[in-house]
């Protein structure tokens, strides 16, 4: 270390030796005793202070003038000149009846630096430590600073990290601090292992957790390195599992994390004892609130007897009666669940107590922390107001509200008493983190070939929560440029309010002969109706062109050249029950479409879609899925355009190519579109036994659908065939959620087909964004 530290170290040293001079024969405290006992302090003298004045020095001593000398009260005055953190040495001597304070200033810090850093920019590390510029340098300081610097590269994963100061002595008894950093590299998990396990392996229990073992192929993610706050909360989802599949006395024992000598690895080891397995015995609610009868509430529980137990079910009771009771004007209660176990029958009773709560009101409601983005923003998130009776659902639905927008890294939520005891206050405090995006992204398919798209987006439009989005995707068949903005809190309510601007071009040469170009505006307006129902209305202008229509088309397709202005009004109205929107596992959706063109423009019709699915968890998981779809338009005095008919297959019909079916003009092998259409496919989603953090799910599926019914007669020799048979498709697929972008594969196999139909048994499609 550098010479200022070793002056430090020898403090101590130093000051013994001035109030033990003389000593070491035999006798300290006599010798002691005689330099500084008898006669009174006829004067203090201070000397070596360079930027303190002598009379600080003296006000830190616990003696003055005219004190009598006291060996104890000079060993006081010792400790609390050290006290001060001010000086690097302190010597105390008598000379006659005056009391001699010596001593050495600590040095002032010129300037920190830090070397070595690379992973941390020293922004965020000089907001760790505490020593600033132009503050009193200590060597106890600097320890605890580069504690505190180690600590934060820990919780980056790297506990191979060290830290070393140097001191720069400057003039005028200054110094410059660097911290000289050894990043090292990041401390990755060699092992993981369970202990006590014997219903489940340590490979499905390994799954469960969020750490993992470090592998060559984790390269994208961090939860292969060692995080003690990321070992909490796999303490906290190894309980859950348990709890969640009937076991109710499970418990982690430890969850010990073990450094490797090379200090490059941990083996983390969790110690469990599972306990037995417990169903659900007798499921009851009780209530002492007057003229509410409990029995009107026993359809909101989703416990029921003969159940394996779960923990889960039973927060979801009682988030269901606490909103059930709410609903019934009961504004203050308190819902208890009384669980007795039954260790010999292994069950668990569950009882819960509908009580009179306390009478406490929302006092008001405090937030902090958010830099940018307005109050109201939150506040509008927020199921309770000023005035409100405390509800714990309601808060605790408020903040996933909050947390679900996606503008904050950290969502607390906490209530501290009120002015009055009937008041509570409410504190939302949170931290921001960047809304801004920028996408680059590029895929292939077989539909559209290889493809690149461009998106810069603002999720927190100048704080106000407002979502302005530009786009841009290029493939070898569509161009489409897309400028958007929304309101999501129009005019102060819950009304999601935008309007994009549009231009779409597609190729549609190997289908049907000719090339599509949309350019447009729309409006639309979204809002709930109740808790799962939504309902959106929108509003679009575009101008449709027909063009590049090939010599040897279809009349069909020749008649539709040109371009006309569609004027269109729609509505959506959509039911989601579902447990998640993105990969739901349970439940279902209803979704009906809703479009009339004539309010001004050159097209007449009306347009409508019925579209439903529910999903089904079958084991562990394994889902099973069905999806359905109904449309149909009609032109008010007129033909229907082909590019406002609807188009089966490929995504929509797997085991046939884009607008493989329906309609069609044989001469020219030109797809025509219909006006009908029905479709349906049934698909089993299942793991193929790779572990569950790969992404790798199997599939097998049948789609079956039909589409007919459009607006041409044949003249001459013109071959025209419609009608509604039904077309079939088995097949199997594989997906994989890999770190560059969803990939996935189908083989799919026409059972039922017209000799007509174009077939698409193979389909792989892959996309990623940067």
């Amino acid at each position: 270390m550098a010479a200022c530290l070793l002056a430090a170290c020898a403090t101590t040293a130093t000051s013994a030796i001035a109030l033990a001079q003389g000593f070491g024969q035999g006798q300290p405290t006599t010798v002691a005793q005689a330099n500084f006992s008898g006669g009174n302090i006829a004067g203090i003298q201070v000397e070596g202070t360079q930027r303190i004045e002598p009379a600080t020095v003296r006000s830190y001593l616990v003696v003055k003038q005219g004190d009598p000398f006291n060996p104890q009260r000079i060993d006081d005055s010792l400790k609390a000149l050290f006290a001060t953190g001010l000086f690097a040495d302190v010597t105390l001597r008598r000379d006659g009846n005056t009391l001699v304070v010596n001593v050495v200033e600590n040095p002032i810090i010129n300037r920190i630096a830090f070397e070595g850093n690379r992973r941390i920019e020293d922004a965020d590390l000089e907001r760790e430590v505490q020593l600033r510029p132009r503050v009193v340098y200590t060597r106890t300081r600097v320890q605890n600073d580069v504690q505190r610097l180690l600590e934060v590269y820990r919780r980056s994963g790297r506990f191979a990290a060290t830290v070393e100061p140097k001191v720069i002595q400057l003039d005028q008894n200054r110094v410059d601090l660097v911290f000289e950093i050894d990043e090292g590299a990041r401390t990755g998990v060699r092992k993981i292992n369970f202990v006590g396990n014997e219903m489940f392996s340590d490979s499905k229990l390994r799954e469960e957790i969020q750490t993992r073992e470090s592998r060559w192929y984790r390269f994208l993610t961090t939860d292969d390195t060692y995080d003690p706050d990321r070992l909490t909360f796999d303490r906290d989802k190894l309980r859950r599992f348990y709890l969640s599949r009937g076991y109710a006395d499970f418990r982690v024992v430890s969850a010990v994390a073990e450094l490797t000598p090379d200090r490059d690895g941990f083996f983390i080891t969790f110690t469990v004892e599972e306990g037995e397995r417990y169903k659900f015995g007798k499921i009851g609610v009780e209530t002492e609130l007057r003229d509410l009868d409990p029995d009107l509430l026993k359809d909101r529980l989703t416990t029921e007897e003969g159940d394996w137990y779960n923990a889960e079910e039973v927060e979801t009771s009682i988030t269901n009666l606490t909103n059930a009771v709410g609903d019934l004007q009961y504004a203050f209660v308190d819902i208890q669940p009384r669980i007795v176990r039954n260790r010999e029958q292994r069950t668990i009773d569950v009882v819960y107590d509908i009580g009179e709560g306390p009478r406490v009101f929302v006092d008001r409601i405090d937030i902090t922390g958010n830099v940018r983005t307005l109050d109201k923003v939150i506040r509008r998130e927020m199921l309770l107001v000023e005035g409100d009776p405390f509800n714990t659902s309601k808060l605790r639905r408020s903040e996933r509200r909050i947390r679900d927008l996606g503008f904050f890294e950290r969502v607390n939520i906490t209530t501290a008493e009120g002015v009055q005891p009937d008041r509570s206050v409410i504190q939302v405090d949170v931290q921001e983190q960047s809304t801004g995006e920028i996408e680059i992204g590029a895929g292939f398919s077989t539909i559209d070939g290889p493809l690149a798209n461009f998106g810069i987006r603002e999720r927190n439009l100048l704080g106000r929560g407002q979502d302005l989005r530009f786009s841009a995707t290029v493939s070898g068949r569509t161009q489409e440029f897309d400028l958007s903005f929304t309101e999501p809190y129009f005019l102060e309510r819950d009304l999601a309010a935008g309007v994009d601007v549009f231009r779409i071009t597609r190729d549609n040469q190997d289908e049907s002969s000719y090339d599509e170009a949309n350019t447009g505006i729309g409006f639309r307006l979204g809002y709930p109706l109740t808790e799962r129902l939504r309902q959106r209305l929108n509003y679009t202008l575009q101008q449709t062109e027909i063009e590049n229509v090939a010599a040897d088309a279809s009349r069909f397709i020749r008649e539709q050249e040109g371009t006309r202005i569609v004027s269109l009004v729609g509505q959506e109205l959509m039911y989601d029950a579902r447990d998640s929107r993105i990969n739901p596992t349970e439940g279902y959706f209803i979704r009906l479409n809703n479009e009339i063109a004539g309010l001004g423009g050159d097209a007449h019709f009306s347009r409508n879609r019925l579209g439903a699915g529910v999903y089904f968890p079958v084991t562990e998981g394994t889902v099973l899925s069905f999806l359905g779809e109904v449309g149909y338009i009609v032109g008010f005095g007129e033909d229907v355009a082909i590019s406002d008919r609807f188009f089966l297959g490929g995504d929509s019909l797997r085991g046939f190519a884009p607008a493989g079916v329906g309609p069609r003009e044989l001469n020219s092998d030109d797809s025509l579109g219909g006006n009908r259409f029905a479709r349906a496919s049934a698909e089993l989603a299942f793991p193929i036994g790779l572990p569950d953090e790969f992404g790798v799910t199997g599939h097998t599926f049948t789609d079956i659908g039909t589409l007919s019914e459009v607006d041409a007669t044949p003249i001459g020799a013109e071959r025209l065939v419609d009608d509604n048979s039904l077309r079939l498709a088995a097949g199997v697929g594989i997906s994989w959620r890999s770190p560059l972008g969803p990939i996935r594969v189908d083989l799919a196999f026409p059972i039922i087909k017209e000799d007509y139909d174009k077939v698409e048994e193979f389909r792989f499609s892959f996309g990623t964004r940067f």
